[in-house]
């Protein structure tokens, strides 16, 4: 069972109604009453009075029809919101320093119906079977890109200590230990040489330090004998 009811040449823009009508449809008679109460909106006041006024019509029409109906079992099935007419409803506010502001004054028309019937539930499709949509579950089956596709690099894990070593790891060990007695022999060899380069650079300064010292005596000789 289906009823409606209208309220026309309310004060206020459509566009602000609308606000306030998106509230409530789909919901229980109930719990759009409990919203229209407690919101600030200025045109919840004059919904609310449509409301209430749709389902008074839902009970007399039940009445009528000789129906039993119970009023909680009604929903809000469909609610809009016309335009109306803004012809000659332009005023004059007045504005500082002598000015005056033009004003538009909207009125709306709200429309409510009301059912008793139960509500359908969309089925999906090509769903999953829980009621889900095709487009989710295709989805979830695709593939995310970018770093995330990437494939992760797998860490060799540690071979352990009871286990037997194969050839090649055996091989690898011992290329290992070449390798760093190679370099250790090598080092000391650089750092021998290092030394003999010091010693005979220490041998020659000595050298040349006594020659100088010699020629010095033998100038100073001839200097005394003349």
């Amino acid at each position: 069972m289906e009823t409606t009811a209208s309220a026309k040449y309310l004060r206020g823009s459509a566009q602000k109604a609308r606000l306030v009508i998106d509230m409530i449809r789909g919901k229980d008679v109930n719990q759009a009453l409990a919203i229209l109460r407690y919101s600030d909106k200025r045109a919840a006041g004059h919904i609310e009075k449509c409301m209430r006024s749709a389902v008074a019509n839902a009970n007399e029409a039940a009445e009528k029809a000789n129906i039993s109906i119970d009023p909680d079992d009604l929903w809000v099935k469909a609610a809009y919101v016309d335009r109306g007419p803004t012809k000659n409803r332009r005023r004059v506010r007045p504005a500082p320093q002598g000015r005056a502001y033009r004003e538009q004054r909207h009125f709306c028309h709200v429309t409510i119906l009301l059912s008793s019937e139960e509500r359908l539930t969309p089925k999906s499709a090509k769903g999953d079977g829980k009621g889900a949509p095709a487009k989710l579950a295709e989805s979830k089956r695709r593939k995310r890109g970018g770093a995330v596709a990437a494939p992760r690099v797998k860490r060799a894990a540690p071979a352990p200590e009871d286990q037997p070593k194969t050839e090649a790891v055996v091989a690898d060990e011992e290329l290992g230990s070449k390798q760093k007695t190679s370099t250790a022999e090598e080092l000391r060899t650089a750092e021998k040489d290092s030394a003999d380069a010091k010693t005979s650079a220490v041998g020659t300064e000595s050298a040349e330090e006594k020659e100088s010292g010699a020629d010095t005596e033998s100038g100073e000789e001839e200097a005394s004998e003349e």
